[in-house]
């Protein structure tokens, strides 16, 4: 099992020595365009995650797909089948997105540790800790800089070495994000949601009345008979 603390530390030292291979601009400046932003910002307000790393994970995810859920990639308006599976059909994308970061695993909405160290971690922890596992450093965090060279899960429990990442990290992608957006900042304060999520509470029942007598009382004695000889006149 992955040491939590010694992975944070580690993904801290990779952000402070890493330099991106290969431009991540184009992609960045689709997720910090205004109209994909507001939709990020709309769940943090539920959820209180950043809404750069929901902006990141999306991309990781689908590619930015907004037909895609958050989880992991599969159409929210139907039942999932790839892990975590059985979520789902929701009504919208921000929907899914929500029931993602705060009722899957790794639960990104109850982490307190939004720092850079904090913010990578809980990214590797939603994708798997398997590389954290074998002591590399995870692709889904650092494809695209010299922080990664190759080794990928080509499928679940399928570990290939050689293989090389093609999709950008996450690590990258917040780099050239924050260049085009100085509102991106990672103090470590925990977020609190601006709209917080709560189930929706049982509705009552109706009280008892002349229409609507409670079971075994005089009133329902005399519904039925009152019933049964209307029912014998029609």
């Amino acid at each position: 099992m992955a040491d939590i603390a010694a992975l944070r530390a580690a993904n801290e030292k990779r952000w402070a020595n890493a330099r991106l291979m290969r431009s991540f601009t184009s992609i960045a400046r689709q997720l910090v365009s205004l109209r994909a932003k507001a939709k990020y910002q709309a769940v943090s307000a539920r959820t209180g995650v950043p809404w750069a790393f929901i902006a990141v994970t999306h991309e990781r995810e689908c590619s930015q797909d907004w037909t895609g859920s958050l989880a992991q990639g599969d159409p929210w308006n139907r039942v999932s089948v790839h892990v975590p599976a059985g979520r789902g059909p929701f009504k919208s994308w921000e929907d899914a997105a929500v029931d993602a970061l705060v009722n899957c695993s790794p639960y990104a909405a109850r982490n307190k540790d939004w720092s850079i160290g904090g913010t990578l971690t809980m990214l590797e922890r939603y994708n798997g800790l398997g590389y954290a596992a074998r002591g590399r450093p995870s692709p889904y965090i650092w494809s695209g800089t010299d922080q990664y060279q190759s080794g990928k899960y080509v499928r679940d429990g399928v570990y290939d070495p050689n293989v090389v990442d093609s999709q950008p990290g996450c690590a990258g992608l917040l780099m050239a994000m924050m260049a085009l957006d100085p509102t991106i900042t990672f103090t470590g304060a925990t977020i609190s949601p601006a709209v917080r999520v709560t189930p929706r509470p049982p509705e009552k029942p109706a009280a008892p009345s002349l229409v609507n007598p409670a079971k075994g009382s005089i009133g329902a004695f005399i519904a039925n008979i009152f019933n049964a000889v209307f029912r014998r006149k029609s």
